[in-house]
């Protein structure tokens, strides 16, 4: 029987590297030393024979296209494995690690309640997660340093899987007391009267642009942020109104204020909550059990 060249310590480290982006980060959660994850690179790098990643001073390590590539192998490699030496109680409970990033705007509003439904059902499952904006997201599930991740669903690559689980509309968000405040809903015309404060986040920008676009109004932007929390504060202090689509149950603001959310009249883009996904890679037992999850949460 041929020999395997590579250890699954090797093959651990390196996934660490691809999901922290340097060695030292890797190191940092693996509990070893820097230059032991770096070893373990170099020696699995000369046995392939060309390099799985690309060192950038000061800015971490980056896969090359034939590391994506062959990390796709060495993570299902990995996880079968973690998977036969599982210690579980029951064999056929799940184990091993799964990586699920999300969007700043949509983490507190459903992934730590996903979460808590996903170990409830698979406690011998490690779930790591990653916050970023879209484009962070895109980049992550590329290169494979995320299996999965919720979005929203304007503007992802068309190359990715896309799982819809709630359709969302935008709304309008006004200051208690504000001329329109009373009203069952706007146009968005009658509600950029005032100044608008906007989202800026990559993806969400876009969207709220395209919205204006296709009502034909322009917007006078009082403030941009990347908070949703931020947004609805501003408005409440009457610095401007906002839209938004992150569904949130409450009018109260983090300083105390009060907000009124108003729908919008006519049409409006698509736009849905999802499970975003790369299918160049290999999709496990506990990303599809946690698939189950999202749509058993979002359907219910």
């Amino acid at each position: 029987m041929e020999t395997i060249p590579i250890t699954l310590s090797q093959i651990r480290f390196i996934l660490a590297v691809a999901e922290e982006g340097s060695t030292a980060a890797a190191a940092r959660q693996l509990n070893i030393s820097q230059p032991s994850v770096s070893l373990a690179i170099s020696r699995v790098e000369d046995e392939l024979g060309y390099p799985l990643f690309v060192r950038r001073p000061g800015l971490g390590m980056e896969l090359t296209a034939q590391g994506a590539r062959k990390l796709v192998e060495l993570r299902a490699a990995y996880q079968n494995m973690s998977q036969i030496f599982s210690r579980c109680r029951d064999q056929n409970e799940l184990a091993g690690s799964l990586s699920i990033g999300f969007m700043t705007t949509l983490g507190p509003v459903c992934v730590p309640r996903l979460v808590r439904k996903f170990q409830e059902l698979h406690p011998s499952v490690r779930i790591k997660l990653h916050e970023g904006n879209l484009s962070s997201l895109s980049n992550w599930l590329e290169i494979g340093r995320i299996e999965s991740a919720i979005v929203y669903d304007f503007g992802l690559p068309t190359d990715l899987e896309i799982l819809a689980l709630q359709d969302v509309r935008p709304y309008g968000v006004v200051w208690q007391g504000h001329p329109l405040a009373d009203r069952e809903s706007i146009a968005v015309q009658d509600l950029l009267r005032d100044p608008l404060i906007l989202i800026n986040l990559p993806g969400s920008k876009e969207y709220f642009q395209s919205l204006l676009q296709s009502h034909e109004t322009k917007a006078r932007i009082a403030f941009e942020t990347e908070s949703v929390e931020f947004l609805r504060s501003a408005v409440a202090n009457r610095l401007g109104v906002g839209l938004l689509a992150t569904d949130l149950p409450y009018d109260v603001t983090y300083d105390g204020g009060k907000v009124v959310r108003l729908p919008l009249n006519g049409y409006m883009s698509p736009h849905r909550v999802a499970l975003a996904r790369n299918p160049d890679f290999l999709e496990t037992q506990a990303l599809r059990a946690f698939r189950a999850v999202c749509l058993d949460e979002f359907t219910s």
